[in-house]
């Protein structure tokens, strides 16, 4: 079970991860394969990437042997293709590494839930607690490192009590581990840039002879807020830890999770079925120790080149049993199997549990062998939703309303299903009150199938052996009438102000051939012949 609530508070650990170079590992991953670092496939030409500002094309992104020809970032294209003709020169796009990066994060969800973006090259991993799952924080910073440079990515990283410390030791500290209290030894002799300061700000320190994160440390600081504001300072505080810098996670935190780390991967959905009951197990101990349930689950699949699914499931009502989530997850694999690709396998499955509720447990009867009919159907709905999605089944819920149309409304299953608090009629308003009494009342009188929208209809009459018969037409067809049962009167609510407020007078009416239908007549009351409209069809 992943530490993620920590009853008693652990010493702060930062991961700072840092991609110099991440566009062009993007572009050469695509040329050369995921693996071209480890199996080194170098390009042939330095990779140059270009943006468009003030009508100039300029460098926006370098490779490693791009920055070796002493090349930067702002410098123009052509005088840099006058200097080097052979650059291979790309259009930037910050779209494709932003959700290169994201990808990233989730990939690094693997190690700890907290993953935070750091920038257009840079994450934040909040690791307290969980370096021991690995082995020690050296550990898990060579198992980072390995990993990514299997992937094909150049990857610096930077471990520290603090955000800001992690992130100076990921771009500019000689060694990657800082010890809790180093923080100062570590920045001091760094540049102005390791405090995170901006262009502006460094360049006006810099006019004052403040090069290095060590003077302005020791600088008076009434005078630099004066001058340069309170940035400076805050920045200096928060590297040393003296003030708090919160990280965002990307992702909400699950209130329980479950993983397994597998010695050889997996990709067979049978095998992942294996895996969600054995963490399923894992997880009714804490649901039961807390007296909870699980109202939505989340797979997640993190495969060994980087690439991550995720698949979650929803319940009608909260689950312990691990059969019973080892099904739901069985129709949402049959019904995503195409979505999933294994790649060269899965290496850790993890089972979450985003939110839970309350769970009260229902007795059968006294020999044991009575179920609970309510559950049998709502995990009925949830296999099938879970197979065909949360719109396969919908219910209805009665409001206030006299209109057929709008008295009653479609909802998910899975809200029905939750129990409501009960009002005493006494406290409800009179207007809503009469309204779901007449609802309810009429509700078995009411047609299996209700139109959408009453369709027009020609009603008339003729001649026969035992007197005047009457006959509607219905969508180029005609229907005998045998027998009828009405009128009852429905009136609009006329306080919605809405145009149709003319009361509709509706029967129950049935053909020759045993068909029922349901028909009004507009009511109108004026000097022209009624309307006549078919509104529902009886079973």
């Amino acid at each position: 079970m992943l530490p993620f609530a920590k009853e008693e508070r652990l010493p702060q650990r930062i991961l700072s991860l840092w991609f110099p170079f991440l566009p062009a590992d993007r572009v050469l991953r695509q040329r050369l394969g995921r693996g071209w670092r480890a199996e080194k496939f170098f390009p042939d030409r330095p990779l140059v990437f270009s943006r468009r500002e003030n009508n100039t094309q300029r460098i926006a992104a370098l490779d490693e042997r791009a920055r070796n020809l002493q090349l930067r970032i702002g410098m123009g294209v052509a005088e840099a293709r006058a200097m080097h003709p052979f650059l291979d020169i790309v259009e930037a796009d910050p779209v494709a590494d932003r959700r290169l990066l994201e990808s990233l994060a989730d990939w690094c969800d693997r190690y700890t839930p907290l993953v935070a973006l750091d920038g257009e090259d840079g994450l934040f991993l909040d690791i307290t607690g969980c370096v021991h799952l690995f082995g020690g924080e050296r550990c898990m910073l060579d198992d980072v490192l390995a990993r990514f440079f299997h992937q094909g990515f150049d990857v610096r990283a930077g471990i520290a009590s603090t955000p800001g410390a992690a992130w100076a030791a990921a771009r500019f500290g000689y060694s990657p581990l800082v010890d809790p209290g180093q923080e100062e030894d570590l920045l001091a002799p760094l540049p102005l840039v390791a405090l995170r300061l901006d262009a502006v700000t460094r360049a006006g320190l810099e006019s004052v002879g403040l090069r290095t994160s060590g003077a302005i440390m020791s600088a008076p600081r009434a005078p630099l807020v004066r001058r340069f504001g309170r940035q400076v300072v805050l920045r200096i505080d928060q590297a040393l830890g003296r003030v708090e810098e919160a990280i965002s996670p990307r992702l909400p935190v699950p209130s329980l999770s479950a993983e397994r780390a597998l010695a050889e991967p997996i990709g067979l959905l049978d095998d992942i079925e294996a895996l969600v009951g054995l963490l399923a197990k894992q997880l009714r101990i804490d649901l039961e120790r807390r007296g909870e349930g699980a109202e939505s689950l989340q797979l997640n699949l993190f495969r060994v080149d980087g690439a991550v699914s995720r698949i979650s499931v929803g319940a009608s009502r909260p689950l312990r049993d691990p059969k019973l989530i080892q099904k739901l997850f069985h129709e949402r694999l049959a019904a995503v199997e195409k979505d999933i690709d294994a790649g060269y396998g899965f290496d850790v499955v993890r089972l979450s549990v985003p939110v839970v509720a309350r769970f009260d447990a229902i007795q059968s009867d006294l020999n044991g062998e009575g179920g609970d009919q309510g559950g049998d159907i709502a995990m009925f709905a949830d296999r099938v939703r879970a197979r065909l999605g949360n719109q396969a089944i919908l219910g209805t819920r009665l409001v206030g309303s006299h209109l057929p149309e709008r008295a009653a409304i479609p909802e998910p299953f899975s809200a029905m299903e939750k129990p409501k608090p009960s009002i005493s009629p006494s406290s409800r308003p009179n207007s809503a009150k009469s309204a779901d009494q007449s609802a309810c009342a009429t509700a078995k009188e009411r047609p299996v199938r209700l139109l959408e929208r009453p369709e027009c209809v020609e009603v008339g009459f003729e001649e026969a052996a035992k007197g005047p018969q009457m006959h509607f037409r219905w969508r180029r067809a005609s229907y005998r009438i045998a027998r009828s049962e009405g009128p009852e009167r429905i009136a609009p609510e006329w306080w919605r102000g809405e145009a149709e407020t003319e009361p509709r007078d509706y029967f129950r009416v049935e053909d020759e051939e045993g068909r029922r239908y349901w028909l009004y007549r507009q009511a109108n009351g004026g000097e022209n012949a009624p309307r006549w409209f078919l509104h529902g069809v009886f079973a």
